[in-house]
């Protein structure tokens, strides 16, 4: 018989995809012990796409965070291993399978895999938005889409929608931060590579994450950039150059734009800036302000198209490849802004408790 298993499903008003997760995970080829449990407030709607299956709910006392209500689930359960996951998934049959057998290693103390959107049930929008996020140049040291070189590669971070420890390791490292104020996972993952333990992922254990629509990502994105923020300055080792690079993306295109007007203004030889051809611009810094913003954007669309096109997305077709460079840069301007957001907070002294991106009451 195989190691137990626990898969923990943290959920917040979103019974509908709640069940169609439920149901992937009731048809599971695993032939151990596996339970699943959804963990989320008492009155949530959840709790009867749980019941209804016979599986189990658990209240999350009022928590704040995901964090919150994943250590009481954690709490709250007995098993060697512990699986995470969304309530937005359709999980294939073989996905606790796949996780559960490289524990057989001594040295996998978590494993994970890609995550992408189902390109047969997701519509064009959430298929570009899936195609931005997995972007090999853009998104680069992100979790999204991220596939392996061999059957099991070493890796400092696993996705919060597809992961899997061992129980004695959460346990020795505490769980999630009490309180954590977001990017949960990237913080527990730090705790456990810290203890002196391995993580690790296996490109084929993928699971199918719905992306929501560019509204909502829009959101979702900047809350990451804000948590991201907030977390390196509570965990120093966590701050990479990347973070950085993004949160100067907002600033560097305002200053694009400012420059690239008054390059017009003042090469206009008294005619409109909308009159004015980019041959009638004098040589000079006014010239530049011109054609800077031209280049810029040509050469953006350029990065953004190949690192598209070279991405692992399932959903890459000329089309949604092609569209993805303006989906890329709404998400690299929201997550900037909420990075930047972060970075005032923590000036300010007035870093708060930043929830997840769902209305928790």
């Amino acid at each position: 018989m195989g190691r137990s298993v626990c898969v923990v499903i943290p959920s917040v008003g979103n019974a509908n995809e709640l069940g169609i997760a439920l149901d992937g995970l009731m048809a599971q080829t695993y032939y151990g012990p596996l339970e699943v449990v959804v963990v989320g407030p008492s009155g949530d709607s959840g709790r009867q796409q749980a019941e209804s299956r016979s599986l189990r709910f658990i209240d999350d006392a009022g928590s704040r965070t995901r964090a919150d209500a994943c250590n009481i689930a954690l709490d709250s359960t007995e098993s060697d291993l512990v699986m995470f996951t969304d309530d937005d998934v359709i999980v294939p049959k073989e996905w606790v399978e796949k996780l559960a057998h490289w524990f057989e290693q001594s040295e996998v103390a978590g494993v994970g895999g890609p995550n992408f959107a189902p390109p047969e049930s997701s519509t064009l929008q959430q298929q570009i938005i899936d195609v931005s996020f997995c972007s090999r140049i853009f998104t680069a040291g992100t979790n999204y889409g991220r596939k392996g070189e061999g059957a099991l590669e070493e890796v400092d971070q696993l996705p919060g929608v597809n992961s899997a420890y061992r129980r004695s390791v959460l346990a020795e490292v505490g769980g999630f931060p009490d309180g954590c104020i977001g990017a949960e996972d990237v913080i527990l993952d730090h705790r456990i590579r810290q203890a002196g333990y391995r993580l690790w992922t296996d490109p084929e254990a993928v699971m199918w994450h719905r992306r929501r629509d560019l509204s909502s990502v829009k959101k979702q994105i900047r809350n990451y950039g804000l948590v991201r923020s907030l977390a390196s300055h509570e965990h120093h080792e966590l701050r990479t150059w990347s973070h950085v690079m993004v949160a100067m993306f907002p600033p560097l295109v305002v200053s694009a734009f400012v420059f690239f007007f008054w390059g017009l203004d003042n090469g206009g030889l008294g005619s409109p800036w909308w009159d004015i051809s980019l041959e009638a611009v004098p040589m000079g810094w006014p010239r530049a302000g011109v054609h800077s913003l031209v280049s810029l954007i040509v050469l953006y669309n350029l990065i953004a198209w190949y690192g598209a096109a070279k991405g692992s997305s399932p959903c890459r077709t000329p089309k949604t490849v092609f569209l993805s460079s303006i989906t890329t840069f709404v998400l690299h301007w929201n997550y900037g802004m909420g990075v930047l957001r972060g970075w005032w907070r923590i000036f300010t002294g007035n870093s708060g408790l930043q929830i997840d991106d769902r209305t928790r009451d």
